[in-house]
């Protein structure tokens, strides 16, 4: 989906549209969740900006607050138009899905098919990239953003992308681009220049092999349409470092409140409870324990939160709190992945707080 966030407050608000608009909290330390194309030319505004920047470079931008609802609404209905055309939908985050066009006759025709239904339907507009691997599905559809159809084979991309740098394949970070470039890497052609053995030497194993089949741009990942959901958090970010232990005591009830309150809307009962600590130094630190019966009662979740807390005794003002909840019972399934509700902005959970495809 194109800026999705803004674009659902732009579809709620007409009459901002052609401004700069910025969703993002107001706390010291948020980010900007998305911005408007508009505020994206005009000053650089992008996802995962720290939000006083975004306000720093763009005063005179529209700053909305986020409305989570609001975007798991809007993005049901884009889900729900998506398989009602499609057999496989594997829907990644609120903002973005990959479609298994195996067999279809015209998949161009398809897409755009669909593309003009989420926009009548909805309102709201999306980009489309058409490959062979999810990999170059997700890069392609940047290529045309917004509103673009692109269709890039593995060759095509090979070429097209050779002088970039590693970090335009999704999960190539910068500290790992940085420790590319200390070997001289600077672009995806130098990368698959490099010997599968040199990157397992310098990267391990498994990550080397990994950043060898990425930089040819191979990924045989299937598209599937359901995942066992691993694990449920909810963390908070700090306007300030909080040292005081009554109020990270309040934080952390409140937390395994709305997490445990999460849990029974999905019939999700777990056996390990951990919490998630940063500190003033961004030192992060996990502590977690598990239970003989699996349980979804904040009574019991909000006890051993403390407890780990109260064990760990942190050494400095925290920065962040949070819980987590694991290791749920067999028959407990959903479509999500490890999900995070980040209730203070600073972190990207996986339910697309970023701005996806």
């Amino acid at each position: 989906m194109d800026a999705f966030y803004a674009s659902v407050e732009l579809r709620r608000r007409p009459e901002l549209r052609g401004k700069p608009v910025v969703v993002c909290g107001a706390g010291p330390r948020a980010v900007v969740t998305t911005a408007s194309y508009e505020a994206r030319t005009l000053a650089g505004i992008h996802s995962a900006m720290p939000a006083v920047v975004a306000r720093r470079k763009l005063p005179d931008a529209i700053f909305i607050p986020p409305d989570f609802n609001a975007y798991r609404e809007a993005s049901a209905q884009v889900m729900s138009i998506m398989r009602r055309n499609a057999e496989t939908v594997e829907v990644v985050g609120l903002d973005e899905a990959y479609v298994d066009l195996t067999g279809i006759f015209a998949p161009k025709a398809a897409m755009r098919r669909i593309a003009t239904q989420i926009r009548e339907e909805t309102g709201l507009g999306c980009s489309i990239g058409i490959s062979e691997s999810r990999l170059l599905a997700k890069i392609t559809s940047e290529l045309g953003k917004p509103g673009g159809l692109v269709v890039l084979s593995r060759e095509e991309a090979l070429e097209r992308f050779a002088a970039d740098s590693p970090r335009l394949v999704p999960g190539i970070g910068p500290k790992t681009a940085a420790r590319l470039e200390g070997m001289g890497i600077r672009t995806l052609a130098e990368l698959r220049a490099r010997g599968t053995d040199e990157l397992k030497q310098a990267f391990g194993p498994r990550q080397g092999a990994w950043l060898a089949t990425r930089a040819r741009f191979e990924d045989d990942t299937p598209i599937v349409t359901e995942h066992e959901t691993k694990s449920q958090s909810t963390e908070t970010t700090f306007d300030t470092d909080i040292s005081d232990e009554g109020a990270l005591a309040a934080t952390m009830i409140s937390l395994s409140e709305e997490l445990c309150r999460r849990l029974r809307s999905r019939g999700l009962r777990g056996r390990s409870i951990g919490i998630k600590v940063r500190l003033d130094d961004w030192t992060n630190v996990t502590r977690s324990r598990s239970l003989e019966k699996a349980t979804d009662d904040p009574a019991s979740v909000t006890d051993v939160a403390l407890d780990l807390l109260r064990e760990y005794s942190p050494p400095r003002p925290v920065r962040l709190l949070g819980v987590r909840v694991s290791g749920f019972e067999p028959a407990a399934s959903g479509v999500e992945r490890d999900e995070e509700l980040v209730q203070g902005g600073e972190a990207a959970p996986q339910l697309g707080l970023g701005d996806g495809v």
